[in-house]
């Protein structure tokens, strides 16, 4: 049997080249490490060159504070940082705190710094070479520190085989340099890759919360910093602000979630779930909003010594955490009441498309009163809604409101001259059956009266839950034919559906008997219905959370339980339904996140007209 093998210390050089394989995995790793440096010197300015992707050039300059020529030495030594003495690990108050980065990167690279404190007679220059030092030396500088990286994993050249395109990389240091200046806007930033100009922000005075809006328009585009929604609330010395994205303007990825803590950026899996359980009901299944939030809270209550890289930490109340950014986001949603898209959201005249929505309904399907209660301030012809097919014209009573005999739409002139300065304005027209226009002071609104009204019967059936669904007993029960295996896999949620007032009960092996629907949706096409809930009944079985479940079983139903489109309203109807609009939270988005309005400017409508 051979000798057990000798225990060995590795040398200086092999325990820097493996812990770079942690900190600098890609250039960006390695622009994020030297900016978070210059950001700890207190630079007001960072200037941030690359090419090849940062293959043969990375340059981080600022106008910090400087080193001396003993600092410089100190500095690519591993473990060693002016930045914590150890004492408190838990008390981290900059980027920089474990003193891996230089010397990692010095192990993999030709590193050059150089730097000069202010007032000194001279700056100073060292090197680093895959490991080797060269003694300081004097350099010309008026002051700050420049970190030159040139051959990046040329000591280590299998790494280069990972690393992407040319542009992929460029890409990621883009995006790390825009992230670093989200949380910094007191600070001037340009990124530069080759002779281009990649980014480039200058320092924003005043206010930090509009400066932060300011700089958001540099790094996340004008039209997010235009339209978003503020962010600012406090709760158990944990302080949110940011920007949050209406629920029209959202991305196919979670790549535009941005989250802060104490100003340095992080990756965190809390922010995307309380992100997606906070827009749940606005926008569409497998879209994503965009978001800057900024947690501020004391050192103590969060752990950023988590792992080399500094991407990632832990709260000690993650829970409370989340819990307060998904109710400031549901606030801020809520508070966004009606809005719906603008030619910002959309693009010229253009709405959204989601992915993975629902079938919508079609024409002539016939429709339902909403919820037989007006809202607050509605006025009493708002019951006039709840009125019958279009090729109906005769009266039909609802729910003890009497709906008026079908005639001829009422003019638009009926109207009240201030109901110009609502939100939604007063109808003038109704196109195809389907959208309402309004007019307002500003311009126009149109409205997808099926998506509207769908949000609003969806808004009362979960106010509605908390005090129990009422329900209406059929006076013949309806029976359901379904395909083998779908009434099986609905009936294994009869007790979800009943708390929503629908009962049902097996009938045979592939029938479903339906006794009892919400009486919140009157008169609704049950086939349809339980034929679409019987349909994505695994949908339901794979919800582990109970309130998804019930946001869309209570989805599905309010879209069987709305006016649908091609239903012809009167002006009586249509004002209804914007009056109820504007007193409805979320109604800017139907449940599937489509938008329900789309408002022109009368500015914007001359643009597309060319007159101005």
């Amino acid at each position: 049997m051979s000798a057990p093998p000798s225990i060995t210390r590795l040398s200086e050089a092999i325990v820097n080249r493996i812990a770079a394989g942690e900190v600098i995995e890609r250039p960006a790793a390695a622009v994020k490490e030297l900016v978070e440096n210059a950001l700890d010197a207190g630079a007001s300015r960072i200037d941030v060159a690359v090419r090849d992707g940062g293959r043969s050039l990375i340059r981080i300059t600022d106008n910090g504070h400087g080193m001396s020529a003993e600092d410089l030495t100190l500095a690519i030594a591993r473990h060693a940082t002016s930045k914590t003495d150890g004492a408190d690990l838990l008390d981290i108050r900059t980027f920089g705190f474990r003193g891996e980065a230089l010397p990692s990167i010095g192990a993999v690279s030709r590193l050059s710094l150089t730097s000069r404190v202010a007032g000194a007679g001279q700056g100073w220059r060292i090197a680093v070479e895959a490991g080797k030092v060269t003694p300081p030396e004097p350099a010309a500088l008026n002051g700050g520190t420049v970190a030159e990286l040139r051959d990046l994993f040329f000591a280590t050249p299998a790494r280069l085989k990972f690393l992407k395109t040319e542009r992929a990389e460029t890409a990621a240091i883009a995006e790390t340099v825009r992230r670093l200046a989200m949380a910094h806007p007191q600070v001037a930033f340009t990124l530069t890759s080759g002779e281009r100009t990649v980014f480039d922000a200058r320092a924003e005075t005043g206010d930090l919360f509009e400066g932060r809006r300011a700089r958001l328009r540099e790094a996340m585009g004008r039209d997010f910093a235009t339209t978003a929604l503020p962010i600012n609330v406090e709760r158990d010395g944990v302080r949110l602000t940011g920007y949050a994205s209406t629920p029209t303007d959202h991305r196919a990825t979670a790549q535009a979630q941005h989250l802060f803590v104490n100003g340095r950026p992080v990756r965190d899996r809390m922010l995307v779930g309380a992100a997606r359980g906070a827009y749940a009901d606005v926008v569409p299944r497998g879209r994503h909003p965009a978001l800057a939030l900024f947690v501020d809270l004391d050192p103590q209550m969060v752990d950023v010594n988590v792992h080399p890289a500094k991407t990632e930490v832990r709260f000690r109340d993650p829970a409370g955490v989340r819990g307060l950014i998904v109710g400031a986001l549901r606030q801020a949603l809520a508070g966004a009441g009606h809005r719906g898209s603008t030619l910002t959201d959309t693009g010229p005249l253009g709405a959204p498309t989601p992915q993975n929505s629902l079938t919508y309904a079609t024409p002539n399907q016939g429709w339902s009163r909403p919820p037989p209660r007006p809202s607050q301030g509605l006025a009493e012809e708002a019951t006039a809604w709840q009125g019958p097919t279009a090729r109906d014209t005769t009266a039909m009573d609802i729910g003890g409101w009497a709906a008026p005999e079908r005639a001829a739409p009422d003019t638009p002139d009926d109207a009240p001259n201030h109901s110009f300065d609502l939100p939604l304005g007063v109808p003038r027209a109704q196109l195809h059956e389907t959208y309402i226009v309004a007019q307002t002071h500003a311009g126009i609104v149109l409205v997808d009266q099926h998506a509207a009204h769908e949000r609003l019967v969806y808004e009362r059936m979960k106010a509605d839950m908390a005090k129990g669904i009422a329900r209406q007993m059929l006076l013949i029960p309806e029976i359901v034919e379904l395909p083998p295996g779908e009434a099986d896999a609905l009936l294994a949620h009869t007790a979800t559906l009943e708390t929503f007032g629908l009962t049902i009960e097996p009938f045979g092996s592939d029938a479903i008997c339906v006794r009892e629907t919400p009486a919140a949706l009157g008169e609704i096409d049950t086939q349809g219905l339980i034929r679409d809930l019987a349909g994505q009944a695994d949908t339901l079985a794979e919800s582990n959370a109970l309130d998804d479940r019930l946001r869309y079983l209570c989805a599905t139903m309010a879209c069987h339980g709305s006016v649908r489109a091609g239903r012809r309203l009167n002006h009586a109807e249509m004002d209804a339904l914007l009056r109820e609009m504007e007193a409805t939270p979320n109604s800017g988005t139907c449940n599937h996140g489509r938008p329900t309005s789309i408002t022109l400017t009368l500015a914007e409508v001359e643009r597309l007209f060319a007159r101005r």
